[in-house]
């Protein structure tokens, strides 16, 4: 999206050397008005210098005090809108204590980077499941013009009919309801395009828990494209919290213990079988005992029950049959 954001290119002085300037011209001023008003009280001066003086004085102490209103300082990371009578005339970023003419308004926005801590909310995921997730996300201002003319932060900031917005502050705060606003509809426009789980047991499904970064990038995207509107950049957006919804976890945490059994008892399987044909090959190919199909087959029986058991096997001490 295009920006019409551009710099600054008023008239700027020092501030310092502005500040001596006008605190001069303030004193000079005062004299003036004090010496015309003693002028003006002298019943033996008859001449119209004490008038002179007497609105000269209040006349420069008036444009003193409008101009003390074009003093304005900069930190790190901050800038300036600037407007003259309505009309946009760039905006000051530069660091430092500087005096711009009085008649431009100005105010102060925040390009630092701030922080949002999304509380979890209730969305369904692709199989329709109530489940809670939640985003950290970190973002700044990227475009002044698009933060204050593009999107009403003026009534967001509940400001006066007029102005650009409130302090800066509250214009931040604004912003800060509209980034909550959208990244509340770019979780659930994410969440609903996956599920929770793979339930199918499909590992080249993409899911919400198991997505990780590509689930990020894509939220972080959604974020930006949402975003982009009131010039801000998504520094990073995460998932933070992630969780089955209150009236379906217990079934669900039944069904995942489920299912962890299930392949647990796999694994066990599938080794008690390959322990039970190294065994037999063994005592094959060492010529330890020999065994006919009959037997084979009771040993396997055996071994599996004491190998997928779950309880500890009692041994039997076959001592054989004695004749007499």
């Amino acid at each position: 999206m295009e920006t019409k954001e551009r710099e600054f290119r008023g008239t700027v002085l020092n501030g310092f050397l502005f500040l001596f300037i006008n605190i001069v011209l303030t004193l000079v001023s005062i004299v003036d008005i004090i010496y015309g008003i003693m002028l003006l009280a002298d019943d033996n001066y008859t001449g119209s210098m004490g008038g002179w003086m007497l609105a000269i004085g209040i006349l420069v102490l008036i444009a003193s005090f409008i101009m003390w209103s074009g003093l304005m300082m900069l930190e790190p990371n901050e800038a300036r809108v600037t407007t003259w009578f309505g009309k946009y005339s760039g905006t000051f970023s530069d660091t430092g204590f500087f005096w711009i003419n009085p008649f431009f308004s100005t105010k102060k926005v925040s390009l630092r980077a701030r922080n949002l801590d999304a509380e979890p909310i209730k969305v369904n995921d692709k199989t329709g499941n109530p489940v809670m997730i939640g985003l950290v996300l970190v973002w700044k201002l990227k475009d002044t013009y698009k933060a204050l003319f593009e999107v009403d932060t003026q009534t967001m900031a509940n400001a006066p009919s007029g102005q650009i917005g409130a302090d800066m502050r509250s214009i931040m705060n604004a912003l800060e309801r509209f980034v909550r606003v959208q990244s509340d509809a770019a979780l659930r426009q994410v969440a609903g395009q996956y599920a929770y789980d793979d339930e199918d047991n499909r590992h080249d499904e993409l899911t919400l828990r198991g997505g990780g970064d590509e689930i990020n990038q894509q939220l972080e995207e959604k974020l930006n494209e949402r975003l982009a509107l009131a010039g801000i950049e998504v520094v990073e957006a995460r998932i933070n919290y992630l969780a089955y919804a209150p009236e379906i976890a217990a079934v669900m945490l039944r069904r995942q213990q489920a299912s962890a059994i299930i392949t647990a008892r796999e694994k066990i399987v599938e080794g008690a079988v390959s322990m039970v044909k190294m065994a037999l090959d063994k005592l094959a190919s060492e010529d330890i005992v020999e065994l006919d199909d009959d037997k084979k087959a009771a040993m396997v029986s055996n071994l599996l029950v004491v190998l997928c058991g779950d309880d500890s096997a009692q041994p039997v001490v076959n001592t054989g049959t004695l004749n007499h």
